[in-house]
């Protein structure tokens, strides 16, 4: 009984399921859904089967392993020189002694200067930067109205605080020294000159650009015994900067002129959190300037900002450290992202207003246009003012032929309309 009743179910489910679309799908050679339409032949097939290769995939993992063993060994050669620049317990009281006596005693500005400038001459780098100052007639002087040190280009002059400690008015003075290199190169212009996001990156950029400087010129000095000053750098907030080029100049201290160990200090500046807040500030910047940027089409904005990317690389010595990475760095996210959301829907918001701004002012007419429809562009051209009301009527010159009709208001104002009989 139970089988008859089980054929005319199927009976039935024949005659109702004939001509249905019949599907199914394989997972590994095998059906694991049961359902009541349900075909011998899977609906997706596989052309090609997937042979994977042994001995490439050993060649892949090989490689591997061999750069995190390169990596390794970077990491543990600067751990090692790492240990020796550790801060003494007793840092605080040597600065509160140091600072105490510093603003107790008087400065003398030449010898202070003169002391700068001894210091920067056992850096290669910092020394070359210097010369370069010096052939441009820029002065390094002591001046107690700025925080560290600055640059100023029409006074041509880079003023250093005198209350500082010798270490931060030689990092400081390197740097401002390097800003002054930009300018001359071309490599300073105002990254609210650029498409806004353009002027991201290449506020990044400069930034960056300085504060390698001050890194590579504190490599240099400890080179030279002078280990007091990668100490200040070690113990700072830029450590992790120092670290990213001590790790390849121990490795090879060739990388330091052909700029590898420049560049991976370049790139660490934007992997960190640096990059949110100095787009914080050049996007309020953005915000409070009204003025349009000058490089108004975003072709061009790109093209400048290629220039001034090489330019930024340039060194007084041996390899441009940004030549081989232009591209990547104009097109890269992790270069020119905006990785703040806050940062991103304010950059969002100032492009939306400039584009409409631009689209506004192409839309505005350039040529008088008559609500009434009718050209008059003739009639302004001959149109001349009365403001006083001083002009008769009957000086006025007669018509050529054109369908004017002159009214005149006054004095004369009983000969009605000219050219019409009274």
């Amino acid at each position: 009984m139970d089988k008859e009743i089980e054929n005319k179910n199927t009976e039935i489910s024949k005659r109702n399921y004939q001509g249905s679309v019949r599907m199914a799908y394989s997972l590994n050679e095998h059906q694991p859904v049961q359902c009541t339409m349900l075909s011998d032949q899977p609906f997706f097939y596989a052309d090609e089967e997937c042979v994977f290769e042994e001995e490439a995939m050993l060649d892949e993992f090989a490689e591997l392993d061999g750069e995190i063993a390169a990596l390794q060994n970077k990491m543990l050669q600067y751990d090692t020189l790492s240990a020796n620049f550790v801060d003494p317990t007793d840092l605080i009281e040597q600065q509160f002694e140091d600072n105490f006596s510093t603003n107790t005693a008087e400065i003398d500005a030449d010898c202070a200067i003169a002391e700068i400038k001894n210091v920067l001459s056992h850096s290669r780098y910092a020394q070359a930067l210097l010369d370069y100052a010096n052939s441009k007639d820029v002065d390094l002087t002591i001046s107690q109205q700025v925080e560290t040190a600055s640059y100023d280009k029409k006074a041509k002059t880079i003023f250093i605080r005198g209350d500082l400690n010798l270490i931060d008015q030689v990092l400081s003075a390197s740097q401002e020294l390097r800003r002054h290199w930009q300018d001359s190169n071309l490599a300073a212009k105002n990254p609210l000159s650029f498409h806004p996001d353009h002027a991201i990156l290449i506020n990044r950029a400069q930034l960056a650009d300085l504060d390698a400087s001050m890194i590579r010129t504190a490599w240099e000095l400890q080179l030279q015994n002078k280990k007091e000053y990668w100490a200040r750098i070690e113990n700072s907030p830029l450590a992790d900067l120092g670290r990213a080029l001590a790790r390849e100049a121990l490795a090879d201290f060739r990388t330091l002129n052909n700029g590898k160990a420049t560049a991976a200090v370049f790139e660490t500046w934007f992997l960190s959190e640096r990059c949110d807040y100095q787009d914080k500030k050049i996007i309020q910047t953005m915000i409070s300037e009204s003025a349009s940027y000058t490089f108004n089409s975003k072709e061009i904005s790109e093209r400048i900002s290629i220039d001034l990317i090489y330019a930024l690389g340039a060194q007084p010595f041996g390899s441009n450290y940004l030549a081989p990475h232009t591209n990547t760095i104009l097109h890269d996210s992790v270069f020119t992202e905006a990785r703040d959301r806050s940062n991103a829907n304010f950059l969002w918001f100032i492009k939306f207003e400039r584009s409409f701004q631009e689209a506004e002012q192409e839309l505005q007419p350039h040529e008088f246009i008559n609500k009434s429809g009718i050209d008059q562009t003739i009639n302004h051209k001959n149109k001349t003012e009365d403001t006083s009301n001083e002009t008769n009527a009957n000086e006025r010159p007669e018509s050529s032929g054109e369908n004017v009709i002159h009214i005149a208001f006054g004095a004369d104002s009983h000969q009605t309309i000219e050219g019409v009989s009274s």
